[in-house]
């Protein structure tokens, strides 16, 4: 037990999950000479080099990433074990940060709140939008506790787990042709379209699917969220694509049309994401359990079955 200094695993901690002796001394509130005598004598027990020059960075070794996930969820497990002062570990005051795209966001902010005062009173949730960056350095970073969404390709560390598949409707004002007759692709590429894309962008797998019939469409605006082209649609001539089940509350209160898109589309799955190192944290544990009950409760959706 002499040699046993687990003060080490704290500076591991740190330097894996920062990849820079400056910050981790920053965090272990130490010098940088100090961390850098600590990463010398974890390369020696360790036997590898750990965290490497690449420019002017410290990138980490492949033992590095396989030694991360293991440290952080150890040094989370010491940290729950030793403040720790009762049996309600959960629900104690705690700040969290969701990050929520805006289709989701009007499905999961009332119930979640209302479960969240009700189940873990003395947490704070802090919603924010979802935005263009990367997902994932943000939850590595800690700036962001939870992802919701339709959440793309991320790294390999964040965890992501599978909610509920949602699929691809049209919609129209009230009174659309559209509404009366499933539209024929002829029709549905002639019409005035409208898309929603926080980065301007029109193209989408609708465009991708119209090619394979020789047709195309004109996009004639993009809108930043799912609020603003529904609002859009029901004043105009516009068709949008749209997510059924997130969309259903909204379109319903608007008195939208809604159709069926003639084209088959990939399914939108929605899902959350967060760092490894939050996984076994019962707090962050109890909040993820809402997020995926308030989401499984969407109606009459067709579920996708998601790993524990």
């Amino acid at each position: 037990m002499d040699a046993l200094d687990l003060n080490l695993l704290l500076a591991l901690d740190a330097l894996l999950d920062t990849n820079s002796v400056t910050e981790a001394a920053r965090r272990l509130h130490t010098s940088t000479s100090a961390m850098s005598r600590t990463l010398t004598r974890l390369r020696a027990v360790l036997g590898d080099p750990l965290l490497v020059r690449s420019g002017r960075q410290l990138v980490p070794t492949p033992r590095a990433l396989e030694l991360r996930h293991d440290v952080a969820g150890l040094v989370d497990q010491a940290r729950l074990l030793l403040t720790t002062r009762d049996g309600n570990e959960a629900g104690r005051h705690r700040d969290f940060v969701v990050r929520v795209a805006d289709s989701v966001v009007a499905r999961l902010t009332g119930p979640l709140l209302a479960a969240v005062r009700a189940q873990l009173p003395g947490v704070t949730v802090r919603l924010l939008a979802a935005d263009a960056g990367d997902a994932a350095v943000a939850l590595r970073d800690g700036r962001v506790d939870v992802e919701v969404g339709m959440i793309g390709q991320t790294d390999p560390e964040t965890v992501v787990k599978r909610l509920f598949a949602d699929r691809w409707v049209g919609v129209a004002a009230a009174g659309h042709p559209f509404g009366a007759d499933r539209p024929t692709v002829a029709a549905y590429a002639s019409a005035q379209h409208l898309e929603v894309s926080a980065t301007g962008r029109t193209h989408s797998p609708i465009d991708d699917r119209l090619a394979l019939h020789g047709r195309t469409r004109r996009v004639l605006a993009t809108v930043p969220d799912l609020a603003t082209a529904l609002f859009t649609v029901g004043s105009t001539e516009l068709v949008c694509p749209v997510p059924e089940l997130l969309s259903r509350p909204a379109r319903t209160a608007l008195g939208l049309t809604m159709f069926e898109i003639p084209l088959p589309l990939p399914a939108p799955v929605v899902a959350m994401a967060w760092h490894p190192r939050n996984t076994a944290d019962a707090g962050h544990r109890a909040l993820r359990d809402l997020i995926g009950a308030v989401l499984h409760d969407t109606p009459d959706q067709a579920r996708v079955a998601a790993p524990a």
